[in-house]
């Protein structure tokens, strides 16, 4: 090597050093400039090329050489007139057909028992066949005896002979491809495996073959596709801020690094399905406009052991070549459940892809502008050692949006929506609570779809409350029912809607309805009016008493008992329970934790432990307290409609003439005032229950029958 290229090689070694010790990441090749195979391995190349070459000529036959005929062949097609030259040499008589002939032939009439080599007894035995070859080129073989007159016989039949060797002129091109062809495909092959190998960082045999251990993550840069801004995020701003200074540290890393500080190398976020974690991480890396990899972490693990771990490190290393970058995790709880308590199909695999994970985020530095966000709605279960500052080292909590964020995220989804000017945005706020992102792009979409089919230009605020009622109480059901059976289904309805409007403290009642939804033939829709994150223990009571209203007006009406109450009990004796074992609401049991706490992320009932830490007495108690709000509640609710019997008569009459009655309608039927609060420092529903972790969609379910 030349002495000037030696010297610009080590000042290019050197100043990739200092700029690494400087925080700075040494300059990557693309993908695309995959480096070709070493000095050595073409050496390879050309001996596979000679053994290839070789090996064909010994298996296949060689186009230009002659096919041997016998002479009495040969003599018949000279007298047929169809040999154009031949050429003798000694014994050896090798010349050209004019028409390509088949041979052998397919009747043996141009042949004799001599020329086929039978003798003796062999002549009466047929000769084997074998299968014709059109042939141009020939030689033959004089016989002993001397043929005197077959110059005289050529020259009659017009037969040249040649003073030089007849030989076919074959094309050179397609002589030299069916030589090396195979070889050169081959070759070509060999190249394209090792090119891919390079590209996926393994050896043919190492993974890099099949792609087995290949990232399966999602690459979106910013330059390429649409990009995510945070002004495409509403509704979590107190997630955004806690993000900002994540990409303030993607722009400019030296402004963090020059104090000796150090950006976070993960960042966990957590909230319910829908809330947008994956929308969040998508606008950090379109706002740091560097590089996003994308990864569910189920995609991680495959039946085969090992499998797992080596996407962990091909993720993390194209990160590298690529930084700044971001890596997202989505699911993050698939593999990063503690250790020794997975199922023990699958704990291996789990464990080892957790491991690698593990050993990835202490590998590198955040000097190299690589964080990994994640994104669970349990992280209760994930390991504690993936949860210790140094790799998570920071959990952001995504809640549901308030109506202030429901409003903004609304103004997010309607931008290609052509409003009517009745479509207040704000006022569709107010009536979903506990609707997440995810929930409002949704009804957004629904009520689109609704003004299309209703061949309308704009969409009008009824199509949203229409598409509402459909997410919410279900799509219609035409069904044929008797009188009898209407009537029932309008009085159950009308004793919820009569205890929304008396009893104090109560959602106010939004829209009853007797025509079939879902599972439902009869739907009372209460709504609250504002936010809120806690309850009081007489608004949980009146949620009861409102739930019981169905059985308690068919028995005062009717005096019998039907099958049309079972969500009303189940969810009034849900929610009695909780009342009783998790929010210390019981003056007999205390203030005492009888039931575990539900998934803050995932709502549900027991509780996702499934343990009862409690004796069997404690629960016999339990049942007894239970009971016995169920059953004051039940009476209370009797009370209340028949002290207004008048008003629930002339709602149920209502809804057997319209079938479907909104607010203001069920106002002037009963001529009872709007449902009364608490007092005037308390408001009547919330989307979300900061103590208890419960939704406001469950709290603001309908009751049906």
């Amino acid at each position: 090597m030349p002495a000037p290229k030696i010297a610009q090689r080590r000042n290019s070694e050197q100043n990739g050093r200092l700029k690494e010790q400087a925080g700075e990441p040494r300059t990557k090749r693309t993908t695309d400039q995959v480096a070709m195979p070493p000095r050595r391995t073409w050496v390879w190349f050309l001996g596979l090329l000679f053994v290839n070459y070789f090996i064909v000529r010994l298996l296949l036959p060689n186009p230009q050489e002659p096919t041997t005929v016998p002479y009495t062949f040969f003599k018949n097609q000279v007298g047929s007139g169809n040999v154009g030259a031949i050429y003798s040499e000694g014994e050896s008589i090798t010349g050209r057909f004019i028409t390509p002939v088949a041979y052998p032939p397919t009747d043996d009439k141009s042949a004799t028992p001599s020329d086929s080599g039978q003798t003796g007894g062999d002549r009466n035995r047929p000769a084997p066949k074998a299968s014709p070859a059109m042939t141009t080129h020939f030689t033959t073989i004089l016989p002993a005896f001397v043929d005197q007159g077959l110059e005289a016989f050529l020259i009659k039949n017009g037969v040249e002979i040649s003073a030089k060797p007849i030989q076919e002129q074959a094309n050179p091109l397609l002589t030299l491809l069916f030589s090396f062809g195979p070889g050169l495909l081959f070759i070509g092959f060999y190249i394209w495996l090792f090119r891919r190998a390079a590209q996926q960082g393994g050896g043919l045999m190492g993974g890099g073959m099949m792609g087995i251990g290949k990232s399966k993550a999602r690459r979106y840069d910013q330059e390429k596709g649409t990009k995510v801004r945070f002004d495409d995020v509403a509704g979590i701003d107190e997630a955004e801020n806690e993000l900002v200074e994540i990409v303030d540290f993607l722009k400019d890393t030296k402004k963090y690094t020059r104090l000796g500080g150090t950006a976070p190398k993960g960042v966990l976020l957590v909230g319910a399905p829908g809330t947008g974690k994956t929308l969040l991480a998508k606008a950090v890396a379109g706002e740091a406009e560097v590089p996003f990899f994308s990864m569910s972490a189920a995609e991680f693990v495959e039946m085969i052991v090992g499998v797992g771990a080596a996407r962990v490190r091909d993720l993390f290393k194209e990160a590298r070549e690529h930084a700044p970058a971001i890596i997202f995790i989505d699911e993050l709880d698939a593999i990063g459940r503690a250790r020794g308590h997975m199922a023990i199909g699958g704990s291996s695999e789990q464990e080892q892809t957790l491991n690698q994970i593990l050993t990835e985020m202490d590998g590198f530095s955040s000097r190299e502008g690589i964080i990994v966000l994640a994104a669970t709605n349990q992280p209760d279960v994930l390991d504690k050692a993936l949860l210790r500052p140094g790799r998570f080292d920071r959990r952001i909590v995504v809640n549901l949006p308030d109506k202030a964020g429901r409003e903004a995220i609304l103004k997010v989804h309607t931008r290609n929506v052509p409003l009517a000017d009745d479509a207040i945005l704000g006022d569709l706020a107010a009536v979903t609570p506990g609707f997440s992102g995810a929930d409002i792009r949704n009804l957004v979409n629904e009520a689109a779809l609704l003004a299309a089919r209703r061949v309308q230009n704009e969409v009008r605020h009824k199509d949203f409350l229409d598409a509402l009622e459909k997410i919410v109480l279900g799509p219609e059901r035409p069904i044929l029912m008797s009188r009898a059976d209407r009537e029932r289904i309008a009085y159950h309805e009308g004793g919820h809607a009569i205890l929304g409007l008396v009893v104090p403290g109560a959602d106010p009642v939004n829209r009853v309805t007797i025509v079939p939804r879902g599972q439902a033939l009869g739907v009372t829709y209460q709504r609250p009016e504002s936010d809120r994150y806690n309850y009081p223990e007489p608004y949980l009571r009146a949620r009861i008493i409102g739930m019981l209203g169905g059985r308690a007006a068919e028995e005062i009406v009717y005096g019998t008992k039907t099958t049309g109450a079972e969500n009303d009990i189940e969810q009034a004796t849900d929610l009695a329970r909780r009342m009783v074992t998790r929010w210390g609401m019981s003056d007999r049991l205390g203030l005492v934790q009888l039931a575990p706490r539900d998934n803050p992320y995932l709502s549900g009932s027991p509780g996702y432990m499934g343990a009862k830490p409690f004796s069997e007495e404690t629960a016999k108690a339990i049942d007894a307290e239970v009971l016995k709000i169920i059953h004051e509640s039940h009476e209370q609710a009797k009370e209340l409609l028949a002290a207004h019997r008048k008003q629930l008569d002339a709602l149920a009459d209502a809804l057997l003439s319209r079938e479907t009655l909104n607010e203001l309608e069920i106002l002037d039927v009963t001529g009872l005032p709007p449902a009364r609060p608490l007092d005037s420092g308390i408001l009547s529903a919330s989307p979300s229950l900061a103590t208890s972790a419960d939704s406001a969609r469950e709290f603001s379910s309908p009751s049906s029958q």
